[in-house]
């Protein structure tokens, strides 16, 4: 199985966070479910896959969007689409008919500052109906590659979100995967830096970046465990 990688330039290494032991893992952000048979790691959205009777077979490993980010910048709210239950039905689905499924995405709230007008919600309650989420689907399907993911908006955001799963007795310091939410349109700033270097110093180091693009992995994908982009 076949997982694409970035090589980072060793100037990236300027943060000061231990960076990871390999480069990268690259998940391509892809609109064509039918790819899934080529030798090629991609991730695809549930809003794709879910139209689908007949489900194409994957050749190597994949990760699966729950479509969160056009969820809440359409219609602000999760109570438009899919359940929780139906969700996690779904990727169940996906696991056994597609097969190579490495993980997949929870029905997170970003906290773009648009996404939260649209919301009419706070970044903390955004955090919390994200942590609340993860806490649902693990529930429901523990059998289930379902990863957590923290959001917030600034550095102490993040720091603030893995409190909210300490409290609720997830140790993300010890889970195989945190995806990192809300970055992809400033994937390649300072900003996002200071956050993932927070997020190592606090012992949150197996990370995934949405929507890295090739300037925020040259910066920062000694950072990262993995990463995905469609551009």
């Amino acid at each position: 199985m076949t997982v694409s990688t970035l090589t980072v330039a060793p100037e990236a290494h300027a943060s000061g966070a231990a960076p990871c032991a390999e480069p990268p893992a690259f998940f391509l952000g892809c609109h064509q479910p039918h790819w899934l048979a080529l030798d090629v790691s991609l991730f695809v959205s549930d809003r794709r896959l879910r139209r689908y009777r007949r489900l194409p077979r994957a050749r190597t490993v994949w990760g699966l969007d729950s479509g969160g980010f056009t969820e809440l910048a359409t219609f602000g709210t999760w109570d438009t689409g899919p359940t929780p239950a139906h969700y996690v039905a779904r990727v169940r689905r996906y696991r056994d008919e597609i097969g190579h499924l490495a993980w997949a995405a929870p029905q997170d709230w970003m906290c773009e500052p648009f996404i939260v007008a649209k919301t009419g919600l706070s970044v903390p309650e955004h955090q919390r109906r994200t942590v609340d989420n993860f806490l649902h689907l693990r529930d429901l399907a523990p059998d289930l590659p379902i990863i957590p993911v923290v959001q917030g908006w600034t550095a102490g955001d993040y720091l603030a979100c893995v409190d909210l799963y300490t409290a609720a007795g997830v140790d993300l310091t010890r889970v195989p995967l945190v995806g990192v939410g809300s970055v992809c349109r400033r994937q390649g700033t300072d900003q996002v830096g200071e956050i993932l270097t927070a997020l190592h110093r606090a012992g949150v180091t197996r990370l995934h970046g949405f929507g890295f693009k090739v300037l925020g992995l040259a910066r920062y994908g000694h950072l990262l465990v993995s990463a995905d982009s469609m551009a």
